[in-house]
């Protein structure tokens, strides 16, 4: 039984909380009575918690005092796929943030809010199925990758690489998932780095690097078969806006545009946080 006491307007249920790292979880959640519409991956949705529901007890004061009857929202991008009874989030907590906070202290059946139409053009149904994708994170960046390939992204003819950046291996959500991937769909390959291995428990034997650095020697090009460019690839990138910036600038050097309304022809696709 919940013990947060939430107002009528609240209208889904959490029906599973995955605790990936102390400050990392998997949220499932499913709609109370009403069903989400049919949604692309890599498209997000908001949801929000009231002001009273108690905070994380790791958290520390919060930085935005928000209104008492003013509910707490925020966008958060979509890991399952539309065929799936639930959405499920993966999620970092901000200690001294107002909504990662409070849902970090819910649990399995405890009540949230969440929009009723997920939104977003983050999405590779507009990608020719004969293009390569790389698909490149950090963090929880990882999450809208997840639902494109829990659809129907691993039945393109073109290939896929997912590369996913961390500070640790505990805080590679989905490892499990995407190494089983790599090993049973000759067209998708995964390829985690970290950049803190000093704290590892055990050695870790896979690269160190921050992902400009992979982007910039052959590790694509080895691990795909072919040199990434506008002609043969599209590229995502979704986390860290540093990252972002950073790529984008990169990827400008060999003719990657962006993808836009404006410019339907881009190959680069980004999700800042």
């Amino acid at each position: 039984m919940s013990k947060n006491k939430t107002p009528e307007e609240v209208n889904s249920i959490i029906t599973n909380v995955i605790k990936v790292s102390p400050m990392m979880r998997i949220i499932r959640v499913k709609p109370g009575g009403w069903d989400l519409p049919e949604y692309k991956s890599g498209q997000f949705v908001v949801v929000g918690l009231p002001p009273e529901i108690e905070r994380y007890e790791l958290s520390t004061e919060e930085y935005k005092k928000t209104k008492p009857d003013k509910f707490i929202k925020r966008a958060y991008s979509i890991a399952s796929s539309s065929t799936q009874d639930y959405v499920e989030f993966y999620i970092t907590v901000v200690h001294s943030g107002s909504l990662t906070p409070r849902l970090f202290s819910l649990d399995i059946g405890d009540k949230i809010w969440m929009g009723k139409k997920a939104t977003g053009m983050f999405t590779i149904d507009q990608v020719d199925d004969n293009k390569n994708i790389i698909l490149i994170a950090t963090g929880t960046g990882i999450a809208p990758y997840m639902s494109m390939l829990r659809a129907n992204a691993l039945h393109r003819k073109g290939k896929i690489m997912i590369i996913h950046g961390a500070a640790n291996s505990w805080d590679l959500g989905y490892q499990s998932e995407l190494e089983l991937l790599d090993v049973m769909m000759p067209n998708f390959t995964y390829y985690p780095t970290i950049t803190n291995p000093d704290l590892e428990a055990a050695k870790w034997s896979g690269d160190t690097r921050y992902i400009e650095d992979i982007w910039k020697d052959s590790t694509i090009s080895d691990k795909m078969g072919f040199k990434p460019i506008p002609e043969n690839s599209h590229i995502f990138l979704c986390g860290n806006p540093f990252m972002i910036d950073s790529m984008i600038e990169e990827t400008a050097k060999i003719g990657f545009s962006e993808y836009n309304k404006r410019n339907l022809e881009g190959q680069l696709h980004f999700e800042k946080f």
